[in-house]
């Protein structure tokens, strides 16, 4: 089933890469149409190009098969380039090892690109950060050494270059058994480790991220719960040496930052970042998504916009959350053994439970532009693991939908699709002839967006 979901939702979902917004959780297709390969991604600005370095999961396994390098100018369209770093038989960096959160900075003094990973064995008991060299921005780069930093535990990992004269470039790691987090300066070449300047001692933090703001300087950061989410917090310094202030949330608590886990974290202009994440798939991890999404100060804090739908302007260092339509689950018509929920936690405070397994809902009049548009379907799903349901437009194929575990009947979530819908009036029903139970539907709405 969930294999079905890969390949039917990513063929009829067009890609964001095309369609000229970011839709958070959906399928994202590069420019020549393949699944975009890039997950732990770091990022780096050439000019007025973006370059995209992840993990490439395609082959469903955590081990490593390369770096991808995609390339951008508009953050939305991805072009994948040459792979930046591929295995190379009896090192550390096999195709029985770890390679993981790869991250690029240039060295304007060696005219150098050079990228840190998390370098590993396969059971993570190296935990070691690996470099590597180029003279362009996609490499190839070439594998220098894997090492201990400062004779420590690294596991997940990241760089922080700083704005001063030197372009000083820190490395953020989880160290010793992943309890403390780090933060240490390089040398000039950008090659080794050359000092610690700061510890967080005991706070269980990986998958981090730094950028600074108006002098201050804020770390984002998941505390260390697997595959799992959880809440990442953000930290806040006047130093890189500390004192940091102590952990706060980023997102509603529970939401678990909307299932997702720190990658990168990029400002755009003084109240506009965005903040990339991966909503990871551990049994697909090559159908992993990425949850991006705008965060602003307008709270005086960093906060994500939970935006299913949005748009950038790169040049003007700005957002647009697109708008739609919402249709209360309850103002269907149930089928079978679907159930009306009452709950506060639900918009309105009522939704549609007991789908799947017999029960559907179809939700009538539904206004379509007689297009594909985006769907986000608002749900909650308490198991501790993922269901999924069928969706049709107007008694057509269904699609199948994946539909994460919210942590909780009490927590909404929403996952996107996208659905062809004719000029004016639709029926779309929910759970129809399916065996598995599917998550209650709180409602659905429906974006003109493309």
């Amino acid at each position: 089933m969930h294999l079905k979901y890969s390949l039917v939702v990513g063929a009829i979902a067009a890609s964001c890469a095309f369609a000229g917004v970011i839709v958070p959780g959906a399928t994202w297709t590069d420019t020549s149409g393949n699944v975009i390969q890039a997950h732990g991604g770091g990022f780096l600005k050439v000019g007025s190009t973006f370059y995209w370095f992840g993990e490439d999961k395609s082959h469903n396994s955590g081990l490593f098969k390369a770096v991808s390098c995609y390339t951008s100018t508009d953050f939305v369209s991805w072009a994948r380039n040459n792979d930046a770093l591929t295995p190379i038989a009896g090192t550390n960096i096999s195709t029985s090892n770890i390679v993981e959160r790869p991250k690029v900075v240039f060295n304007k003094s060696t005219n150098q690109y050079v990228m840190w990973f998390h370098s590993d064995s396969s059971n993570y008991g190296a935990a070691m950060v690996g470099v590597a060299t180029a003279s362009s921005p996609c490499g190839p780069y070439t594998y220098k050494s894997s090492f201990k930093p400062l004779g420590a535990d690294s596991r997940d990992m990241g760089l922080y270059q700083d704005d001063d004269a030197a372009q000083t470039v820190y490395l953020l790691y989880a160290s010793d058994n992943n309890q403390n987090f780090k933060i240490s300066r390089l040398d000039s070449s950008y090659l080794n480790v050359q000092s610690q300047v700061s510890v967080l001692s005991g706070s269980t933090l990986e998958s981090p991220g730094i950028l600074k703001r108006n002098g201050v300087y804020y770390l984002f950061a998941s505390h260390t719960t697997g595959w799992d989410p959880n809440p990442n917090k953000f930290f806040t310094a006047s130093s890189l040496s500390g004192p940091w202030s102590s952990q706060a949330d980023i997102a509603p608590e529970a939401t678990r930052t909307y299932f997702s886990q720190n990658a990168y974290d990029m400002l755009m202009s003084s109240n506009f970042a965005v903040y990339m994440g991966d909503r990871w798939r551990p049994s697909l991890l090559g159908s992993s998504r990425y949850i991006w999404y705008p965060m602003t100060w307008n709270t005086g804090s960093p906060q994500i916009v939970a935006a299913d739908v949005w748009s950038i302007d790169i040049s003007a260092g700005s957002f647009t959350a697109a708008t739609g339509t919402a249709y209360e689950a309850e103002s269907g018509t149930i089928s079978g053994s679907a159930q009306l929920l009452s709950d506060s936690s639900f918009s309105g405070g009522r939704a549609i439970g007991w789908l799947g397994n017999g029960g559907s809902v179809t939700i009538n009049n539904v206004q379509g532009v007689g297009k594909q548009q985006w769907v986000s379907l608002y749900y909650a799903n308490g198991d501790s693991a993922w269901r999924n349901t069928t969706i049709s437009v107007n008694g057509g194929s269904p699609v199948i939908v994946d539909q994460p575990n919210t942590g909780g009947g009490h927590t909404i979530l929403s996952v996107p699709v996208k659905l062809s819908l004719q000029s004016g009036a639709n029926s779309i029903t929910v759970s129809a002839n399916q065996n598995s139970y599917a998550a209650d539907l709180d409602k659905i709405i429906v974006y003109t967006a493309t």
